[in-house]
């Protein structure tokens, strides 16, 4: 497995070792030895899989605060998504600053999301489906999410033929200057 990191601390690029033949491929996509080796040692609780119809849906960006953060460990198991970590620890150097990566099931490739940063992507082709895998579970009343288009922020995302397809979470979402995030 290859881990690159994506100039946030802890966000992280990784790219398993893929097996193939005429048949196929295998990955293994999760070992907590071979991670904890990496340096990655954690424990996660919970797996979600998220499905968009179209290209141009844009889910986040959210997180959860303390004592029930989450570190994140995502995928794209068909389709293709760019997606984006931003920075909301306030004592932070790089508060604010966002990193984006391009992650698709061709390629194979997987982001690390770590607690203390808020969390998106936008679908670039349609039936696009994500997996991903985190060290708590959905907890409403620690569920937090800021605007994806706040100008503080300035992320450059990818403008489909369309406007975005957002839920209306993600539209009435505070920008950062306003959210409650981390210390």
């Amino acid at each position: 497995m290859d881990v690159r990191q994506l100039g946030l601390d802890g966000v992280l690029e990784i790219v398993p070792k893929r097996h193939g033949d005429a048949r196929g491929y295998f990955i293994e996509t999760w070992n907590a030895e071979r991670f904890a080796e990496a340096g990655i040692d954690l424990r996660f609780v919970q797996d979600n899989h998220s499905y968009s119809a179209a290209a141009g849906v844009l889910r986040g960006l959210h997180y959860q605060l303390a004592p029930r953060a989450q570190d994140k460990l995502l995928r794209v198991i068909r389709g293709r998504i760019l997606d984006v970590a931003v920075d909301i620890r306030r004592s932070s150097k790089t508060f604010g600053k966002w990193v984006a990566l391009e992650i698709s099931a061709e390629k194979g490739n997987q982001i690390l999301v770590p607690k203390g940063f808020a969390h998106g992507f936008v679908t670039l082709v349609p039936d696009t489906e994500v997996l991903y895998k985190v060290t708590d579970t959905y907890s409403p009343a620690h569920d937090r999410s800021i605007r994806f288009d706040d100008p503080d922020i300035g992320i450059d995302w990818p403008s489909p033929a369309g406007a975005f397809e957002l839920s209306a979470k993600d539209l009435k979402a505070p920008t950062l200057a306003t959210a409650e995030v981390f210390a």
